[in-house]
């Protein structure tokens, strides 16, 4: 066992040393699969061998937790610099604060009353390092053949390659090393390194915009560790432990939970927002946009606003039947609403994508303030299913960018003719998001059945998860009728050269997509239904009877997605074959009142004053309406207000 941790998480570091110092193109392109394909069976191995405890004393000879406390304050100290060479007063004075936090908890605060075990994982543990090491390696693979192009359009003289890995695989190791390790301590250490690999990766092309969007990053991201390192300080004081397994005994054991006990906790439920990029925080995320395709893949399905929501969904428990666990549930509804109504303006698809992931994270947090089993359960089956979906969605549109040479919307009409492959994938993808019986359309109903059930759900918080759904078909079916609204059907299409490492990338996320959601309710069975079951039984928490999905598990389940995928594969199968059929000569020009005009084998109209205007076709963005400058202001003080209720009341 101790190996195959081993592998998922001291490994990447190794590798990412490795990486920096390979110049050669060739050496990187066989170190980076080969380092990616040992995780990926670590982590699966891990996986198939179930939940495990495992105790580390030392490292090189020193005592693990004195070398965790010592990397603790030199990483600390290592932000400090970043901030005074930004000249950030803000990033220094709250690393300052974290400085002095992680000083007094490690040297004047009483110690530990038992010794913690250093990595205990159970079945949320091992989902999550499957999505890491699994999605996140697909999409280091993609950024070989992705991040040569990225550098020939660039220019540059020296490739930046050999860094740009290396931080890759330091934010997978973090990654994989936060969600296992046992200790709060060594949480926050992983915390922060994921903090600052993306500050790295989203300056990576060293514009004066990439230098702006890192930066808002970094500090949204510090005032998150800032609120960690005051959770651990409280918790320290008050149950004398940072073990998360002994915290959380402590915590569901307790018939009545006060104000001073519930206060670590929402400062848990801080850090968790700004990691996951919850409304009002929402900015940095978007902004991240301006990074390399990876990136955003990266950011956005296996690392970095996962963490957020792992940690909220590890510590649920300890909150579950507070009236705090109703403010959380509340916010996640109205974040999951608020950003679909944003996704709607969107012509970018970066854009839409970006406001989609923050919805979804919205939605699980709503789950997780629901606070019940089957709640947990559909907060877990979103997180796996928009990991690969939404990854998968991420590379096709770096993909096409580099194509076309846009990502907005509108420009990829008739991309079948140009990009055959890549357009289908992307079909599939958005399919995955928004139709039954895909993973997570199974996800959204379980949450949605969850929510209405709950006892201490309330009417806002079933509307806004309704509306947002709503909202959510809209846009991603204006996506999908784009794709697949060329004129040019019945030609054979052109094919383009796409590097191998990246359509491998975007053929294999797309077969895990699809074949996911084929076996779903295998998937609920062995991987969902254990990991919820599992902290219920830990804990000693009473479970509700009635669990979301439970129709799926059974034979039953098998026949209704099976009859689903059938039905579904013949409509696409008839439209595809119909719209194969129609030729050139059926296609009419646009009727424009009698006005109809071509100049340059262009089609247009006589406007005002006799003036040729070329014949625009586009979707409605109701930009004027939902625009982020009309809205965002007023969503960002309403879900302040959230966070002043959360967090002010119980100060």
């Amino acid at each position: 066992m101790s190996t195959l941790v081993f592998c998922c998480v001291a490994l990447p570091f190794i590798m990412a040393l490795v990486l920096y110092f390979t110049q050669s193109s060739g050496t990187r392109k066989l170190i980076v699969p080969a380092a990616i394909t040992i995780m990926a069976v670590a982590a699966v191995t891990l996986g198939a061998n179930g939940a495990f405890r495992l105790e580390v004393g030392s490292i090189l000879g020193l005592s693990a937790d004195t070398v965790f406390s010592v990397l603790d304050l030199l990483l600390l100290v290592y932000i400090l610099g970043i901030g005074w060479k930004l000249g950030s007063r803000l990033i220094m004075g709250m690393t300052l604060l974290q400085l002095v936090g992680m000083l007094y908890l490690k040297f004047v605060l009483p110690g530990h009353e038992v010794p913690i075990t250093a990595f205990v994982a159970d079945g949320l543990s091992l989902i999550m390092v499957i999505i890491i090491t699994v999605v996140g390696g697909l999409i280091t693979i993609y950024g070989m053949g992705y991040m040569d192009l990225h550098e020939e359009h660039l220019h540059l003289r020296v490739s930046r390659q050999p860094r740009f890995f290396a931080i890759i695989f330091c934010f997978l190791g973090a990654m994989n090393g936060l969600v296992l390790c046992n200790n709060l301590s060594w949480m926050f250490l992983f915390w922060e390194i994921t903090t600052l690999c993306s500050f790295m990766l989203i300056g990576h092309d060293q514009t004066d915009e990439a230098k702006a969007n890192a930066q808002r990053a970094l500090w949204m991201n510090v005032l998150g560790g800032l609120a960690f390192v005051s959770a651990m300080l409280f918790i320290q004081k008050s149950l004398g432990t940072l073990s998360t397994e002994l915290v959380l005994q402590k915590m569901t054991s307790m018939d009545v939970k006060n104000t001073a006990i519930l206060l670590p906790f929402a400062f848990f439920c801080l850090a968790a927002f700004t990691k996951s990029a919850q409304v009002p925080f929402e900015s940095w995320l978007c902004g991240a946009m301006v990074a390399p395709t990876p990136v955003s893949a990266l950011l956005h399905s296996a690392t970095m606003v996962k963490a957020g929501t792992y940690l909220l969904l590890r510590m649920a428990p300890a909150f579950a039947g507070t009236t705090m666990s109703t403010i959380v549930a509340l916010f996640g509804a109205f974040t999951f609403v608020a950003t679909c109504i944003l996704a709607v303006s969107q012509s970018n698809a970066k854009k839409v994508l970006a406001y989609s992931t923050i919805a979804n994270l919205g939605l699980i947090i709503a789950c997780v303030g629901i606070n019940t089993a089957a709640s947990m359960m559909a907060a877990t089956t979103i997180i796996i299913y928009h990991s690969v979906s939404k990854g998968l969605l991420f590379m096709c549109v770096g993909a096409i960018e580099q194509r076309i040479g846009s990502r907005d919307i509108e420009d990829m009409r008739g991309l079948y003719g140009k990009m055959p492959r890549t357009a289908i994938i992307t079909v599939i993808g958005i399919f995955t998001m928004m139709l039954p019986p895909f993973g997570m359309l199974i996800g959204k109903w379980m949450a949605i059945e969850a929510i209405a059930r709950a006892t201490q759900a309330m009417t806002p918080i079933v509307f806004f998860v309704a509306l947002g759904s709503a909202f959510t078909v809209l846009f991603w079916a204006r996506w999908a009728g784009v794709l697949v609204s060329s004129s040019k059907m019945h030609e054979r299409p052109t094919y383009g050269h796409p590097k191998p490492s990246v359509m491998f990338a975007l053929r294999s996320l797309c077969g895990l997509a699809v074949v996911f959601s084929f076996i779903s309710p295998m998937v609920l069975k062995t991987f969902v239904e254990p990991s919820v079951s599992g902290v219920y039984a830990r804990f000693n928490l009473q479970a509700e009877g009635f669990i979301p999905g439970a129709t799926l598990t059974g034979a039953e389940g098998y026949v209704w997605i099976y009859l689903l995928f059938i039905l579904l594969g013949l409509g696409v199968w008839y439209a595809w074959r119909e719209a194969r059929k129609v030729p050139e000569s059926a296609h009419a020009q646009p009727y424009c009142s009698g006005l109809t005009a071509v100049k340059d084998g262009v089609v247009g109209f006589k406007g005002p004053m006799n003036v040729f205007e070329p014949v625009r076709v586009s979707n409605f963005y109701l930009s004027q309406y939902f625009g982020e400058s009309k809205i965002t202001r007023a969503i960002d003080i309403i879900s302040t207000a959230f966070l002043v209720v959360l967090v002010g009341g119980l100060l």
